[in-house]
């Protein structure tokens, strides 16, 4: 993925250009106009690659296992992008690169892009720009991509509207902190990963999350529960098959240019307005998501744009 190119910044990024990437990547994370722009002219290219988010709380080991995953798929011949979310630095804003740092093992290799992201304040786990960033690197042909959340604990969710499969790694002996996390960040997994298996506690805190599933029912597909080492290797090709078969369980699932979108306002309305939400065209929430992916329109006017057109669809912009 390292073509030359001299044509536009669109072409180029389509073409696998590192470098044009790169640039696209920091016009849309200070967006810019340019970076807008550049979205829109992408927005046909999108949907291809299958996302990935990895959340849980601090010091599960998270960057560890992105790290051992992305060697797991080079060995398989595909090619990943990463996007980091960092905290950001009190001083100058921008990321503190600690993931970065435990992921550069592969930063070099010519079929692995890697961004790390200052949250900048934004809650949930990840930056505004981070499901911008997810666009240029589908758009750029990386097969896989991983989205790795902050680390800041149970309220990290919203990931689980960027990625096609959500990951939530757990330390062993989470014990109480299960009953915490479960009205949160567990709530969204479709797999959950104890990490750090070697350690004591690590069989005990995978019965805990096996327990805590089967009081629930799940339609299409039912979290599963590993146990991996990341620093040795331990599980990740076994996790990497459970993600493929995520996918292939889900394929109809695939992220969409209005899915994002339907399932953000369906999240927080009221069940007479969802009913409503659901019947509207998915062209029109098509519109709005190319809106929000372009940085034109944020997720709260997004909502409330979607909102009206259901309950009044007789005012179409």
């Amino acid at each position: 993925m390292n073509a030359e190119s001299s044509a536009s910044p669109c072409a180029a990024i389509l073409a696998g250009d590192r470098r044009a990437l790169a640039r696209a990547m920091s016009a849309v994370e200070n967006e810019t106009d340019a970076g807008k722009a550049l979205l829109r002219e992408l927005q046909p290219q999108l949907g291809r690659a299958r996302v990935l988010g990895i959340t849980g709380p601090p010091g599960a080991g998270k960057s560890t296992l992105v790290n051992a995953l992305i060697g797991a798929w080079l060995a398989r011949g595909a090619s990943v992008g990463v996007v980091a979310v960092d905290p950001s630095s009190p001083f100058s804003g921008g990321a503190i690169l600690g993931d970065r740092i435990r992921m550069g093992e592969h930063q070099a290799h010519e079929r692995v892009f890697i961004r790390s992201l200052a949250s900048r304040g934004h809650g949930g786990g990840l930056s505004r720009t981070a499901a911008r960033i997810v666009d240029l690197l589908d758009a750029a042909g990386y097969q896989q991509i991983i989205v790795e959340t902050v680390g800041a604990g149970q309220s990290e969710v919203e990931v689980a509207e960027v990625a096609d499969t959500r990951i939530v790694v757990c330390p062993p002996g989470l014990g109480d902190e299960v009953q915490a996390l479960k009205a949160g960040i567990l709530e969204i997994a479709d797999i959950l990963v104890v990490n750090k298996a070697d350690l004591p506690q690590a069989e005990r805190t995978e019965r805990e999350l096996l327990a805590m599933l089967s009081l629930h029912r799940y339609a299409d597909w039912t979290p599963q529960v590993l146990r991996t080492v990341a620093t040795s290797g331990a599980g990740v090709s076994e996790l990497a098959d459970v993600i493929e078969r995520h996918a292939a369980a889900c394929a109809g699932a695939r992220r969409s240019h209005g899915g994002r979108v339907r399932r953000l306002i369906a999240a927080s309305a009221a069940d007479w307005v969802k009913r409503r939400i659901e019947n509207l065209a998915s062209a029109e929430f098509d519109q709005l998501c190319m809106l929000v992916r372009s940085g034109e329109l944020d997720y709260a006017s997004a909502d409330r744009r979607a909102l009206q057109l259901a309950l009044h669809p007789e005012n179409k912009a």
